[in-house]
């Protein structure tokens, strides 16, 4: 889904481990990428307060145990609620869900880093890459002051979303570049998945993920523990 609805949800910034962030990021260090493809919910700004009350208010409308949706953080919306409701009423309810998500966007935040890792890189080397819908991203972003970057990929834009690679691989196709040579930032283990298929590096946060959930090739606290040089070869990212 486009953000973790688990009602009992940990808080948006998991402490990271306590190792250096330098050796943490051995297996980017010296590398160049043509491209920074980020997630934006969990990675760069914290919805949880609006996935939770609305994810919740929709289960409890439809008499769903909230528990059970759990475990799908990062997972577009469709495809969690068809496991939850007859084909014949998702439409009904990904309208619903997305009704409530749209009319909340009190308590969205930018997490620790974002904006300037963001702002760190020029247009042809930045994307986000969201579970979202189009409307869903632009008002979370809106209402975050997040400064977004022209490439936005939504879960409109795909035929099906992460763990998928299709969103990643889009990403990179829109800013003309190799997936194999782009760094995904990630907090969730479905969008890791989706990454990897693409064949991306891949940097991931413990926003909302404990450190031994996320398969990557380097795991930080957040965005603030890192920072991006840009040179004629690409991107690096180094210890903040």
């Amino acid at each position: 889904m486009t953000r973790s609805a688990t009602p009992a949800s940990a808080p948006a910034t998991v402490p990271a481990t306590a190792a250096p962030t330098q050796s943490l990021l051995a297996d980017l260090a010296g590398r160049r990428f043509e491209a920074v493809l980020f997630d934006m919910d969990g990675t760069l700004i914290d919805s949880t307060p609006v996935v939770v009350r609305s994810w919740v208010t929709w289960a409890l409308e439809r008499g769903i145990d909230p528990k059970r949706l759990e475990d799908h953080h990062g997972v577009p919306a469709a495809q969690v609620v068809r496991g939850l409701v007859p084909e014949a009423e998702v439409e009904a309810a990904i309208a619903r869900i997305n009704a409530l998500e749209l009319a909340d966007v009190e308590g969205i935040t930018v997490l620790p880093g974002a904006m300037e890792a963001v702002a760190a890189l020029p247009e042809a080397r930045r994307a986000i890459v969201t579970s979202c819908v189009a409307p869903l991203a632009a008002a979370r972003i809106a209402a975050s002051g997040l400064l977004a970057p022209s490439v936005v990929v939504t879960a409109d834009d795909v035929p099906t979303g992460k763990p998928d690679p299709a969103p990643y691989l889009l990403g990179a196709r829109r800013l003309g570049v190799d997936p194999a040579g782009c760094l995904v930032v990630e907090d969730a283990p479905s969008g890791l998945v989706s990454a990897r298929a693409a064949g991306a590096a891949t940097l991931a946060v413990t926003t909302t993920s404990p450190a031994d959930q996320l398969h990557a090739d380097a795991v930080i606290g957040t965005l603030a523990d890192v920072r991006f040089e840009v040179d004629a070869d690409g991107v690096r990212v180094v210890a903040a």
